[in-house]
């Protein structure tokens, strides 16, 4: 083998491998889609909102819980641990958040509250959570007076972490 094309070889392959290794650096860094979507920079999966975007959450095709709270309200307080907990654990097969209702009472505008805590339900598809035992699990089911359409699933006071887990189960949340 002549040294141009000894010399065209080597180029070739090195090129070969450095494309290798930005590709394997390019799926190591981003891993599966949904772990980079949850990733640490999205605010879409902060606990803690100053905004709320419902359809964009829904986007993600993930169950979601919303806790319309206070910092400052007792039963909010015991129930922190478990959203800050689920929230951490959960990223990527769920969606929990926390709002403000005191610090930011315009994102509770639209929706069914009437005492804190109350969390709101969302299944995988973006629709209202059905419970398999609503009356069991202290679930309200809201309809529109027109259409009798259903458009809310909600809870009221705090619900302990079984509970939630066993709610996302039921809402399609992967495992």
């Amino acid at each position: 083998m002549s040294g141009n094309k000894r010399q065209n070889l080597i180029r070739i392959i090195a090129s070969v491998l450095i494309v290798m290794v930005v590709v394997g650096i390019w799926f190591i860094k981003n891993g599966s889609e949904k772990e980079s979507i949850a990733g640490s920079d999205n605010l879409d999966f902060e606990l803690e909102v100053t905004s709320l975007d419902l359809d964009q959450l829904k986007s993600y095709g993930l169950p979601i819980i919303i806790d319309f709270g206070s910092d400052s309200c007792i039963p909010c307080k015991e129930m922190a641990p478990v959203l800050k907990e689920l929230n951490s654990e959960l990223r990527g097969k769920a969606i929990v958040k926390f709002v403000d209702v005191w610090k930011y009472p315009k994102l509770a505008e639209g929706y069914p509250i009437s005492v804190i805590p109350t969390q709101l339900f969302f299944d995988k598809d973006g629709k209202p959570y059905t419970p398999s035992d609503p009356e069991g699990m202290s679930m309200t089911l809201y309809q529109t007076k027109d259409t009798n359409e259903h458009i809310f699933t909600a809870h009221e006071g705090g619900i302990t972490k079984d509970q939630l887990l066993d709610a996302l189960s039921e809402m399609g949340m992967e495992e």
